[in-house]
């Protein structure tokens, strides 16, 4: 079983990003201070700032990778923010490399182009950061929203085998409206708890591509976070809105002391 930071979002990944947003953005201010003042002390500490910028935004990319690989849902709108976020801040910081390489060095004073390439990174490092906090606040990658007794964050991957029932859970591994996301074979399946048994359905809302994992469940129904969507864990209808399209479901039943579903 892996931990929720798989999921959710690694708690790595925020503590990280604040370095490089600062080293970068002040390099930009001192640099462009010391040109403009004529101070050799304030463009070299911008130097500095750059590679301390450059060094720490490489580090943070590390667990960042690993969050859009496997916290952000697949085939969802925040797939997509996470996409154009990665590719801004990617982009970022190779401008803030080829302003670097072209300086020459931390005490140079840096150019017009050096500085013009400095602020255009800088810009697309807000814009990337923009959208970074909208994947945290909207899609709520890396938010622990959990209420009470909603138990640990639960994942498991099993291997695929379709058309035969396998072993996902205990029977008394999750309590009523608890989740576990399950990872078997290309597929991100929900095995969750009601009052009346166990069921199974896609982690997918239907709306936006939201994991309805990372939502909650009470009395039977699911609730995907993202825009408030609500389906019948049992039948996989719609409930609320704004989705329309059912979610699947699957077949599961307790057996010997053990939950089994079939693909």
């Amino acid at each position: 079983m892996r931990s929720r930071a798989t999921a959710l979002g690694h708690p790595v990944h925020p503590m990280l990003i604040p370095f490089p947003i600062a080293f970068l953005a002040g390099a930009v201010l001192f640099d462009l201070a010391g040109r403009l003042r004529d101070v050799p002390a304030w463009w070299t500490t911008g130097g500095y700032l750059l590679v301390a910028g450059i060094a720490t935004a490489l580090l943070a990319a590390v667990p960042g990778i690993i969050d859009y690989l496997h916290s952000v849902p697949p085939k969802s709108s925040a797939k997509e923010r996470a996409t154009k976020h990665m590719a801004a801040n990617s982009t970022a910081v190779v401008l803030f490399g080829i302003a670097a390489w072209l300086r020459g060095g931390v005490a140079v004073q840096p150019g017009v182009i050096v500085l013009g390439i400095e602020v255009i990174a800088l810009m697309l490092l807000g814009l990337g950061g923009y959208m970074g906090g909208t994947l945290v606040t909207r899609n709520l990658i890396g938010v622990d929203h959990r209420y009470a007794r909603a138990g640990k964050w639960r994942e498991e991957t099993i291997p695929a085998q379709n058309g035969k029932p396998v072993v996902v859970a205990r029977d008394d591994e999750l309590e009523v409206d608890q989740m576990k996301l399950l990872h078997i074979g290309d597929r991100r399946i929900v095995l969750a708890r009601t009052e009346k048994g166990y069921v199974a359905f896609d982690d997918r809302c239907t709306h936006r591509g939201g994991s309805l994992a990372g939502g909650v469940m009470i009395c039977g129904t699911v609730q995907c976070l993202w825009h408030g969507s609500q389906f019948d864990v049992t039948s996989g209808k719609v409930k609320a809105g704004p989705a329309k399209e059912p979610i699947g479901v699957y077949k599961v039943k307790t057996e010997k002391g053990t939950v089994k579903l079939t693909l």
